[in-house]
């Protein structure tokens, strides 16, 4: 398995364990993480919205909901990718969610994650907030409230 896969294993057993810390240990300092919801430059950031994701999702009433599998993961010198579905509770709401994301990566030479991208299902906004509605307004709310300049 070239490095840059286990690398991307072992984001995502951490990521199953909820543990931030070894995720972000997978990353490179001068990181970006994009999908529909956030667009973070630097470690720091990254580092700061899994923390804030696993920390969530490791509270009682919450934890017992939480479910995530990886599949289809390929890396090599020039990138990777990587399939995954995540089951949680958005405590927001009370809601029961199923997401199903493709990630997209980049690597350092050391094989850390440099640039991640990940696109979810279209019917999570759905699944998020009550009514239907189109846009993920809460999870960028609640960005907004960790990272005022975003």
């Amino acid at each position: 398995m070239h490095p840059n896969a286990q690398t991307l294993q072992r984001f995502y057993s951490a990521f199953a364990q909820l543990d931030h810390a070894t995720m972000a240990a997978c990353y490179a300092p001068d990181a970006t993480f994009d999908d529909e919801a956030f667009s973070l430059k630097g470690r720091e950031q990254v580092v700061g919205m899994w923390r804030m994701l696993c920390t969530a999702t490791q509270k009682p009433g919450a934890r017992e909901h939480w479910k995530l599998d990886s599949s289809g993961i390929e890396a090599d010198a020039q990138g990777g990718q990587a399939h995954w579905e995540a089951h949680y509770l958005f405590s927001a709401t009370g809601r029961t969610v199923h997401n199903i994301i493709d990630g997209r990566f980049t690597f350092t030479p050391d094989g850390l994650i440099a640039t991640h991208r990940d696109r979810f299902s279209p019917n999570i906004s759905r699944q998020l907030v009550e009514g239907g509605a189109k846009r993920v307004f809460l999870l960028i709310l609640g960005c907004q409230v960790l990272w005022p300049g975003l």
